[in-house]
């Protein structure tokens, strides 16, 4: 376990993520020093560190992190929370300064800009860090567990499903940009795609059968499962029990028809992935490269009619 008090930077604060990573720098003991974000509804830095220096702009808090560095308090981590298609610049900052970066899905929008940040990651001798939480998630690394442990030959079946509201914002937002975002798959699956590859294997073959802005479904033919996935950002696609009980977001695997429900517990994972990465035991860029890989071919897919491997929420669109 670390002992000294680490000294954290974030950019993207006034983002939706941005809390849980406030959260987890307060929670694993460690200082946040400054903060950036174009908007300045930042006033949840107040509830975790309210001595942070913040920037509305980018080369503003460059310029202080750089003279911080100078002095020799550089800081050791720069968090990483801004919209996708910047992640790969900030991680630049981050290693130009000499620190770690913490750096959420997706690492990079294209597979290719990947190698560059590894070259740079070599010359600069920090590491660069990504955000796969579901690998952390308790239900999820005991079944990683069972398979490693009993390893057999038959092919699981997965019907893999996340189903997250999204108001009208979403779409006239970056997020709703794919040259921003990455599309659907990019921005929401991400994570499930490197779950589901984790657990069973590198992708054999990939189908797409429905790409809207707002949903996206297909069939993953991985080396030791078939995963028929889909990805909903539109409320009625929400189960009606769902509905009933007011919430507004539904993950669920089933798996041979065993379902592993897992909608809660999952915003509590910052934390346990910062404890990870403090401690040395981060996921970086290596592993976030087949999940990347899999979603660019996902979105450069032409579509294919659905057949008996769609998924069946498929059928009712």
């Amino acid at each position: 376990m670390h002992t000294s008090v680490k000294k954290f930077a974030l950019i993207g604060a006034a983002g939706y993520i941005a809390p849980r990573h406030m959260k987890a720098i307060k929670d694993t003991g460690n200082e946040l020093v400054a903060a950036v974000d174009p908007n300045d509804s930042v006033g949840i830095i107040d509830t975790y560190f309210p001595d942070a220096r913040f920037f509305t702009e980018i080369e503003r808090f460059d310029r202080h992190l750089e003279k911080l560095r100078r002095k020799d308090l550089g800081v050791d981590y720069l968090s990483i929370c801004s919209p996708n298609y910047l992640h790969d610049a900030h991680v630049r900052l981050a290693l130009r300064l000499n620190a770690d970066a913490v750096c959420e899905k997706p690492l990079v929008i294209n597979p290719w800009n990947l190698d560059p940040l590894k070259e740079l990651e070599n010359e600069h001798e920090s590491r660069v860090h990504t955000i796969f939480q579901l690998r952390l998630l308790p239900a999820i690394a005991k079944l990683k567990e069972e398979r490693t442990e009993n390893a057999s030959n038959e092919r699981a079946d997965i019907t893999l499903t996340y189903i997250t509201r999204r108001g009208a914002w979403y779409g006239v937002s970056w997020k709703g940009d794919e040259q921003k975002s990455g599309g659907l798959a990019m921005n929401i699956g991400i994570h499930f795609f490197d779950m589901v590859q984790w657990l069973f294997g590198p992708v054999q073959e990939s189908k797409v059968h429905l790409n809207r802005p707002d949903k996206m479904a297909g069939c993953l033919e991985l080396e030791n499962a078939r995963v028929r996935w889909y990805l909903s950002v539109d409320y009625e696609d929400l189960p009606q029990e769902v509905k009933k009980e007011g919430n507004h977001v539904y993950r669920s695997l089933k798996m041979d028809g065993r379902e592993l429900e897992f909608s809660s517990g999952f915003t509590e994972l910052h934390t346990e992935m910062y404890k990870e990465i403090l401690a040395g035991r981060g996921f970086g860029i290596e592993e976030a490269r087949t999940s990347i890989d899999t979603v660019y071919r996902i979105r450069q897919a032409e579509l294919v009619a659905p057949g008996d491997n769609a998924h069946p929420m498929v059928k009712k669109n």
